[in-house]
């Protein structure tokens, strides 16, 4: 059973395998961006095309799920850089574990449901400080209570329901995608000596690029769920 590398301090448990994971993707879209941003021309290179596309992507994100004119202009560049992060983080897994014994010091951060909860909770907290800046601290709260009073407890558990969904269903599919990569090379390719071998190289690299697609769908995914909550906080209904 493989397990993560846990650094205790002061009586806390820190997920070290997780954290050098984020720290490495992190400083992955720092130099990609850099790298990509270089040498900006009026006519773009294609190193230029590509960041600018980007950006073009994660705006329409942002266009088609926030109404509000203030609240986009805060959200393009979190949207862009949450993409980013989460896109990279949901792959680190499938090219790059390292193991010694049973314990894992890099893996994919997002198989790990603290941090896809970190991310959810970043995303809610921007949704309620939106809220708030639109229809004041009173006003905000009230929305819970509309179009009737009893259903303010309803509205509170759904921001609950609505954390939950968000961070699960993003670790659920990255999860599920490095177990099985596990089963197929630690299970399958051994268990029958050369044929299973053989099988199980090409059944890896498929299962391989159904999982970047699967990841790149569930980063996607995750920023536009994240812009239709903060949206929904800064709209009047």
């Amino acid at each position: 059973m493989e397990r993560p590398f846990v650094f205790k301090f002061l009586g806390l448990n820190f997920d070290l395998s997780g954290m050098i994971g984020s720290i490495l993707m992190a400083a992955v879209v720092l130099f990609v961006c850099i790298w990509l941003s270089q040498k900006v021309e009026m006519k773009p290179n294609k190193k230029q095309n590509v960041i600018e596309y980007l950006l073009d992507f994660t705006d329409g994100i942002v266009k088609n799920n926030v109404s509000d004119f203030d609240a986009r202009k805060h959200l393009s560049l979190y949207a862009f850089v949450l993409f980013l992060f989460i896109f990279c983080m949901n792959q680190l897994g499938l090219f790059l574990e390292v193991k010694a014994g049973d314990s894992v010091f890099v893996k994919s951060p997002t198989a790990d449901p603290v941090t896809t909860m970190s991310f959810a909770m970043m995303t809610l907290l921007l949704s309620f400080t939106f809220g708030m800046q639109r229809f004041g601290t009173k006003g905000y709260w009230r929305n819970y209570a509309e179009p009737v009073g009893f259903l303010f407890p309803i509205n509170m558990m759904e921001e609950i329901t609505n954390f939950l969904t968000l961070s699960l269903r993003l670790y659920g599919n990255i999860y599920a995608g490095e177990v099985l990569l596990t089963l197929i090379g630690n299970s399958f390719a051994p268990s029958y000596g050369a044929l299973t071998l053989v099988l199980a190289a090409p059944l890896a690299m498929i299962w391989q690029g159904f999982s970047v697609f699967i990841g790149s769908i569930q980063a996607y995914v995750f920023v536009t769920l994240s812009m239709v909550y903060i949206g929904k906080k800064v709209t009047k209904e």
